[in-house]
């Protein structure tokens, strides 16, 4: 299988420094042809001389550098790295991820079953407060209208998604559900959301705990460019987006209309206007919502409560 790397970019010149020779060494190790494309989102910084520099010593391997004349978001920016992509295996990792020299071994078996869509990484995560917290499987539930997910234990194979900063994804399933969708755009929910679709449309994703990696949160482009109250603000609006997308189940529908009421007061007493301005920007694009909605119910082959079902606890 030829594999193709993609690694999001922006202003990550030291990243790149640091991480890119890490990311060769490790898929050195894999035989067949691979490729890695960079794919970079309008950078201000010397991003570009850095890979320029790291490919004169690696003639032997296939780099390449996309750059962008618009800063568009990350599924923007992934999207166009996949859509230059020749692998049958996609490898997703971000700037801020440096992967174990055998991290690819034990994800590329579970490719073996034609049902598989994507295989996610362990993260060793690094905290703000510099603690080391083990991610990379994750849970949810449907709750007071909303998917309320979180950091599952990491000793099964099931996960909800697989995480778009260190994950491996068959290309050939990704392009026939759609990839990440632009909506979800600067950032958040957009790898939630993917796995999410494939789940429903009846593959299968899985966490892969012997492939282990490196994600030192804090040095990524979203900490440097967005303040909290921002970041706060999309991730309130792209949780609206997800649900309007991808919620078919009637019960599970009617719970999520009739809790917007109470959300919106509760919000209201509490003076958190970010949740609030997150609802308008969603209802916005409800019209490009509701178009990429009927899209999504022509692939879906199973619920909200059979994804769900063995994946909260």
């Amino acid at each position: 299988m030829k594999l193709s790397v993609v690694i999001p970019n922006y202003n990550g010149e030291s990243l790149l420094r640091k991480n890119l020779p890490k990311v060769i060494e490790a898929i050195e190790k894999y035989d067949d042809e691979k490729e890695i494309i960079i794919t970079d989102d309008a950078s201000l910084d010397n991003s570009k001389d850095t890979v320029d520099e790291i490919k004169k010593d690696r003639k032997d391997l296939k780099i390449i550098f996309l750059q962008s004349d618009k800063n568009r978001g990350f599924s923007s920016n992934i999207n166009r790295g996949v859509d230059k992509a020749t692998g049958e295996i996609l490898i997703l990792l971000n700037s801020d991820v440096s992967p174990d020299p055998s991290f690819l071994k034990p994800l590329l078996k579970h490719f073996r079953n034609k049902q598989v869509f994507a295989v996610g990484c362990l993260e060793r995560s690094v905290e703000s407060d510099g603690n080391i917290v083990l991610r990379g499987r994750g849970l949810g539930v449907w709750k007071r209208g909303f998917l309320v997910h979180r950091r599952g234990e990491v000793n099964k194979e099931d996960t909800l998604w697989v995480s778009g900063g260190s994950g491996v994804f068959k290309k050939e399933i990704w392009d026939k559900i759609g990839g990440f969708n632009p909506l979800y755009d600067p950032f958040y929910w957009e790898d939630i959301d993917l796995s999410y679709r494939a789940l429903k449309s009846g593959y299968k994703v899985l966490f892969e705990p012997e492939s282990l990696v490196k994600h030192e949160h804090e040095e990524g482009a979203i900490k440097s460019k967005y303040s909290q109250k921002e970041v706060k603000k999309i991730a309130y609006r792209n949780q609206f987006i997800f649900t309007w997308l991808n919620l078919t189940d009637k019960k599970l529908l009617f719970s999520h209309f009739i809790f917007i009421p109470y959300h919106l007061i509760k919000t209201v007493l509490r003076f958190d206007t970010l949740f609030l301005l997150g609802f308008f920007r969603a209802l916005i694009l409800l019209p490009k919502i509701l178009e990429c909605r009927e899209q999504n119910k022509q692939l879906f082959l199973k619920s909200d409560l059979q994804v769900i079902a063995s994946l909260s606890e």
